[in-house]
């Protein structure tokens, strides 16, 4: 059946997003859930497992997380393409989805006979596809209600699998569990009230039994937090707010922010989850919550099973740059810091300031701070009244350095890669009145400015080898354009990363050098999402899933809604 015929691709086509003067819109969603089934007898009833998802990241056949693995490598054991064959790189299905909307997520693939694809993209649509034969299975549309409101698109990352159940959240700041098997909804749970500026839009982890997701909507005054959600009923486990009462001044943490809008990392030697947390609230007026204004801009540790507080690593204090911290932590276990004369697991990652941050999983102390992967110009100038007339053009902006593009890590290479903004923007704050609901900047941030900093090397993006141990830029590969560069990347045990440009490139490196070693061009636009890979042993061929479309705020790009599949067959 094609996708113009299914009711739940309808359904989405028929969600629309307006931008708003308080964000943006969803506009003419359906009043239920809607499910519409094509050929679920061909989905083998085996049920995701714990052990499965604790060896995913060694298991060549299966991508079962958002992440490829609890620590968020983003990489393959497979073996199939090579440095010497990639550029033999074949398209195996070139798929529409039926709703070009937002093409940010990364698929997941569920090992078997044929192995499953769960494909997520927005407004909150789910797809159940044969990746072999490239074909729908089923497809779903959650009912989002028209009356959210979202800073920045109506974005969906990705989903978990456990069980017969496929985990995904929801734009009005839910999760949904969805039978792997039929596609029919089996609950829904609401973590916080969409009227009050909460929203969801990243890939949620699964882990012992419990769903584990954060909080959005930092730019609507809102508090942030993370909680565990029972995978089998939706019951609330635990919640905790990222922002305690007793470390900020007065009632200012009413609207703290802080909100935790990306994938967490879980450790499962430590059953510690590394949180990746937003900025503070408002983005701009720092005068209405005088202090650090901790727990927000960096990294904090929580107990998985209770949700008790561990530390917290702060990358800038006092935010008035909208530094959040938001790309999932990459936990590294064994690395070898020569210079420091030592072999420690570490927690890395790289927030919107440029730099990454290498730190102790036990205590948060920092262990080493990167070189910067982009240009630091004008950085941590005072943002201006918007009475003064002192406009200053700083860099990084507000989306970064690195916003939530997930990095990935090879250990064949020691190297890790992000995908980092290298653009200015000029901002300045005003004092605002709270109002729930409405837009909570307290100020104003231009992306169109009247002035480059000096010595700005013109190049918006660029995509970043650095060393977690040493701190070293290995090298960087900058990109020329007028849109952001959106999307992770993904290595592969023969060391090779994947990753996607602005300009509608799907581009294989060489991770040690950063020589391009195969380009595909996908025409007019961005490629946004995070790849994955797997291997299908009854095609004795490794594949790679890409989805296609430009997203994110402000310079988003052309829309789009192809799935691209390639593939290698091994002994090429």
């Amino acid at each position: 059946m094609a996708t113009q015929e299914d009711r739940a691709v309808k359904a989405a086509q028929d969600t629309v997003v307006r931008e708003t003067d308080e964000g943006y819109r969803v506009l003419g969603a359906p009043e239920k859930s809607v499910t519409h089934q094509h050929n679920i007898d061909r989905i083998p009833e085996v049920d995701v497992t714990q052990e499965m998802l604790s060896e995913s990241g060694e298991n060549p056949e299966a991508w079962l997380m958002y992440g490829g693995n609890y620590e968020q490598h983003r990489y393959t054991t497979c073996d199939v393409i090579t440095k010497e064959n990639v550029s033999d790189l074949q398209l195996e299905h070139e798929m529409s989805v039926g709703s070009g909307s937002s093409m940010e997520g990364t698929p997941i693939i569920v090992p078997g006979d044929p192995p499953i694809m769960y494909q997520s993209n927005g407004p909150n649509h789910l797809k159940a596809i044969d990746p072999r034969e490239g074909e729908v299975l089923w497809s779903y549309t959650y009912a989002v209600p028209n009356d959210v409101v979202l800073c920045c698109d109506d974005n969906n990352r990705g989903v978990a699998v456990l069980g017969d159940k496929v985990f995904m959240c929801t734009l009005d700041s839910g999760v949904v569990a969805v039978n792997r098997y039929t596609g029919e909804e089996e609950w829904y749970a609401s973590t916080e009230d969409h009227e009050s500026g909460y929203s969801a839009t990243w890939a949620p982890i699964v882990h012992d039994g419990k769903v584990y997701t954060g909080s959005a909507g930092g730019e609507y005054g809102v508090r942030g937090f993370f909680v565990a959600l029972d995978a089998e009923t939706g019951d609330e486990v635990w919640r905790t707010l990222t922002s305690p009462d007793s470390e900020w001044v007065g009632d200012s943490v009413n609207q703290a922010a802080g909100t935790v809008w990306m994938t967490a990392t879980l450790d499962e030697e430590r059953g510690t989850i590394y949180c990746p947390v937003g900025n503070p609230g408002p983005d701009f007026d720092g005068s209405v919550r005088p202090g650090p204004n901790r727990n927000t801009c960096g990294t904090l540790a929580l107990d998985a099973e209770t949700g008790e507080r561990g530390w917290f690593h702060q990358e800038s204090s006092h935010d008035i740059w909208d530094y959040d911290s938001s790309n999932p932590r990459v936990l590294i276990r064994d690395l070898d810091i020569d210079h420091r004369h030592k072999t420690q697991d570490v927690v890395v990652d790289a927030g919107k300031t440029g730099w990454a941050y290498t730190m102790d999983p036990d205590t948060g102390e920092l262990i080493e701070r990167s070189e910067p992967g982009v240009q630091q110009l004008n950085m941590y100038k005072m943002i201006p009244h918007i009475d003064e007339g002192r406009r200053i053009p700083f860099m990084p902006g507000g989306m970064g350095g690195n916003d939530w593009q997930p990095a990935t890590y090879c250990p064949e290479t020691g190297l890790m890669y992000f995908k980092m903004h290298n653009n200015f923007q000029e901002a300045w704050w005003r004092f605002e009145e709270y109002e729930e609901g409405k837009k909570y900047w307290g100020g104003v941030l231009e992306d169109v400015t009247e002035a480059e900093p000096e010595d700005y090397n013109g190049k918006i993006g660029v995509i970043a080898a650095i060393d977690p141990a040493s701190g070293e830029c290995v090298w960087q590969d900058w990109i020329e354009s007028d849109i952001y560069l959106w999307g992770g990347s993904m290595s592969t045990a023969t060391g090779l990363v994947f990753a996607g440009t602005q300009e509608g490139e799907i581009v294989a490196y060489d991770g040690e050098t950063g020589e391009r070693l195969f380009e595909y061009d996908v025409g007019d636009t961005p490629v946004s999402s995070s790849p994955s890979s797997w291997y299908d042993p009854e095609t004795e061929k490794q594949y790679l899933a890409f989805q296609v479309g430009g997203s994110g705020w402000l310079r988003r790009g052309t829309r789009d809604d192809r799935l691209l599949i390639f593939s290698m067959e091994a002994g090429s």
